[in-house]
């Protein structure tokens, strides 16, 4: 089905372990907009979330899935994702996760902020933004983890590392998928500065993230500490490429 404007718009959900919650989310997602396709890529769950999908496809041709061996990152799921979703013609490619930190009932604001941008992200830290239930020392370390970014990237998003978006086709075509090699929670970064590299327009929404309240969360503290380390890299490199280029302007 299409969404009147927007065309063709399907939503990645990565799974893994999310048996408790997986049917959930569909439910609240394919009644808060009914016109959006879903598309499940579960990374071999053990604990029956690829069954659960199944079913659900099976009753309902809005549904689809993925099935991938083994857990291989949530960039690589996502790319698989994405690549599916390119080959079909959906018109625009969304992200969402799928223990329902992510309201389905807010996607509207994301799909109404996309008619000016090339990349929507429902934002936690832009005035309105807001989170539940996060201990302090979580929220610390996810805005100073964006405040980073922002300083040494040198870009202006808030929130680059929010996993609610939603991405127009020409987007994700233009920033070549294929040449991305971030595999782990680092992708969000990684898309969103390819983003703005290419001079497209990305917008922030804010939107009430919810902390999940079944299942075990994926991140930890490994899992940020090597996204910071990828970012350290990739902010390192663009300055020295920075500071190249204007070396060459002055000769």
């Amino acid at each position: 089905m299409s969404i009147e404007g927007l065309g063709r718009v399907v939503m990645v959900v990565p799974t893994y372990d999310e048996a408790d919650n997986l049917a959930w989310i569909v439910d609240r997602l394919r009644r808060a907009q009914p016109g959006v396709d879903v598309l499940v890529v579960d990374d071999g769950s053990p604990d029956g979330t690829g069954d659960i999908a199944d079913g659900l496809a099976a009753a309902d041709s809005q549904v689809h899935v993925l099935h991938r061996s083994h857990k291989a990152g949530l960039g690589a799921a996502y790319l698989h994702g994405f690549r599916w979703a390119l080959d079909r013609g959906y018109d625009v490619i969304g992200e969402m996760d799928a223990d329902g930190s992510h309201q389905p009932e807010q996607l509207q604001l994301l799909l109404d902020a996309l008619a000016d941008a090339d990349l929507v992200i429902g934002s936690r830290w832009v005035p309105g933004g807001s989170v539940v239930n996060w201990p302090l020392s979580r929220e610390v370390l996810s805005r100073g983890g964006n405040f980073y970014v922002r300083m040494l990237l040198g870009i202006k998003v808030r929130d680059a590392t929010a996993g609610y978006r939603l991405f127009r086709r020409s987007t994700l075509e233009k920033i070549e998928l294929d040449r991305v090699q971030s595999t782990g929670y680092v992708f969000q970064t990684d898309l969103v500065a390819r983003t703005l590299r290419a001079g497209l327009t990305v917008r922030e929404v804010p939107i009430e993230f919810v902390e999940r309240v079944r299942g075990d969360s994926k991140m930890s503290g490994s899992v940020a500490t090597e996204s910071l380390r990828m970012i350290t890299r990739w902010g390192l490199s663009e300055r020295r490429q920075q500071l190249s280029r204007a070396v060459r302007r002055r000769r």
